[in-house]
């Protein structure tokens, strides 16, 4: 165990000087003082995004945030635009301008994560306006928010959605890794899918909330923004609708839609190729068609929903909890909230991930469910059917445990090796139903007089095993004797005319030539069929001289 420590010891020493070796420390801390400077100075300028001519042309929609009646008061006043989905964003005022892409964070002031801003100082008393500029939008409604303010609130609402975007995210690849360990620990398919589910709404979330572009770009979206949302859209929206097909219940309710719904989605899915060589026009109306094709699913989810629940299905709660934030974002575009306007992203991702998190609940159950299964098949594979004892395989392993116990504890271990006396003339008097009655209340009659009944295993036929850890000699052989009385007591207490019920057992103690569970149990049959020519319904202990043969 020493050796262990030290080993692991040297290897947690390694990596802490990998890690100080990766951190240059510019200055250790002087005596007496409890601070630690890292880091190096930097000869690498801030990253500029230069307006050109070329990109301002592509910035056909524009908004001026007019000065007030009185002009600006000299105050910083910072500028923040949200939800641009694809294309650049031009602030201005004065000399001063930033152009920038939401997927590509080097370009946008480090002060703004969640959008495109800057802070400016206009003169006091100045009436040039604040002017912001960006392309025409991928779908209709998909406008950008402007939101103006003192730098630190507007900084606070940008932290704030950069949170909720990035914990979305997190939480998704948390379930990803949770399913993946379902599947391993289980090898059902459905965990797999929810895993490749988890892991298709981390790349689409990244997209959609610009986080692919964070701390810098690690997705290769470039110019292709619209593209590659539509791509996403096409590709996750019906994955999530068969997801809700599975989660409602309908696939139980109706098999044959296991066949052909997966190719109908996958066919839908396909349909993302296309984003590829569509016109922008045409992307917006993939993309518009799609956003309705799915509103009109999660309606028929929701409705198939409602049906299952008058037949007290729970499937159908957590269907319906999982469709409803899609279905009232729907509802919100309809009336034009101006609240989904302003927190489209937040509110896209917040329902993605509330949607992954009832599925992970319903997968969940579908866990324990799955484990009780797999319990109870072990339980049928080491139980005998007609007793409930454990069976001759489960006793095996029991009495194989004992005797390591033993032998680490240096204690005393006896087995009782007991047969019905004349058995087969106990079924051909009174009957097989008799004879399993018989059975069923021997092994009653042993388990109540044994500490844990898992000690008192059928090992087939009309015999059983008895396993006494921890006692030996002559107190093993008083314990079995007083089974044996009960046993022959348990006939009578049948109330069957003719019913005589003795046993033959063998009593072995665990030696040191007993080298494995076999040599132990062979001398406890040995000793019991002793115990059968010396005429039945007796205790013969192993270890005794023989009497001669009865």
């Amino acid at each position: 165990m020493r050796g262990n420590g030290d080993q692991r010891g040297g290897i947690a020493g390694w990596l802490l000087l990998l890690v100080a070796l990766s951190c240059p420390v510019q200055a250790a801390p002087e005596p007496g003082r409890d601070y630690l400077v890292t880091g190096a100075p930097t000869s690498e300028q801030a990253p500029q995004r230069h307006c050109t001519a070329a990109m301002q042309a592509r910035l056909t929609e524009r908004v001026e945030i007019p000065a007030p009646p009185e002009g600006w008061s000299g105050a910083p006043q910072a500028i923040n635009v949200f939800n641009i989905f694809a294309g650049e964003v031009r602030v201005h005022h004065g000399d001063r301008e930033v152009c920038g892409r939401m997927h590509d964070a080097r370009t946008r002031d480090s002060r703004f994560r969640a959008g495109v801003g800057m802070v400016v100082v206009p003169r006091a008393g100045n009436r040039d306006p604040i002017e912001v500029a960006w392309a025409k939008p991928l779908k209709p409604g998909w406008i950008p928010t402007v939101r103006i303010g003192a730098p630190s609130p507007v900084q606070q609402v940008d932290t704030a959605r950069l949170l909720v975007r990035t914990a979305c995210v997190a939480i998704a690849i948390a379930l990803a890794f949770m399913a993946l360990m379902g599947f391993l620990s289980t090898r059902d398919r459905v965990f797999l899918g929810y895993a490749l589910l988890c892991a298709l709404s981390v790349l689409g979330q990244a997209v959609l909330s610009g986080l692919s572009g964070y701390p810098e770009p690690w997705l290769p979206i470039g110019d292709g923004e619209s593209r590659w949302l539509v791509a996403f859209a096409c590709l996750g929206l019906p994955t999530l609708l068969y997801a809700m097909w599975l989660l409602v219940g309908g696939a139980r309710a109706w098999p044959g839609t296991r066949r052909w719904l997966p190719w109908l989605a996958a066919g839908i899915c396909a349909t993302s190729v296309a984003a590829g060589w569509l016109s922008l026009e045409g992307l917006s109306r993939l993309a518009t068609g799609i956003d309705q094709g799915f509103a009109a699913g999660c309606v028929a989810i929701l409705v198939l929903g409602l049906y299952f629940l008058r037949g007290q299905r729970a499937d159908a709660i957590a269907a319906i909890a999982a469709v409803t934030p899609f279905l009232a974002m729907a509802v919100m575009d309809v009336i034009d909230s101006h609240l989904l306007i302003e927190y489209r992203v937040e509110a896209i991702q917040l329902s993605i991930t509330w949607f992954l998190t009832v599925s992970a609940y319903v997968l969940n159950l579908r866990l324990g469910q799955l484990r009780r299964q797999r319990d109870e098949m072990r339980a049928l594979a080491d139980t005998d059917e007609l007793t409930g004892l454990p069976n001759r395989r489960a006793g095996l392993k029991r009495l194989e445990q004992h005797m390591r116990d033993a032998r680490a504890g240096e204690e005393s271990l006896a087995v009782g090796f007991l047969d019905i006396d004349l058995f087969k003339r106990i079924n051909d008097v009174h009957g097989h139903a008799v004879g399993d009655r018989v059975l069923v209340a021997v092994a009653g009659t042993l388990t109540s007089v044994v500490r844990d009944p898992a000690d008192v295993i059928r090992m087939g036929g009309e015999e059983f095993l008895v396993l006494l850890p921890g006692i030996g000699g002559a107190i093993a052989r008083a314990r079995l004797e007083a089974m044996r009385t009960q046993v022959r007591a348990t006939g009578a207490g049948l109330g069957i005319e003719g019913l005589l019920v003795t046993a033959s057992i063998g009593l072995a103690t665990l030696e040191p030539e007993d080298i494995d569970a076999a040599s132990l149990l062979r001398r406890a049959d040995e000793a019991m069929y002793r115990a059968k020519r010396a005429g039945r319904d007796q205790v013969v202990d192993a270890g005794a001289a023989p009497d001669g043969d009865n």
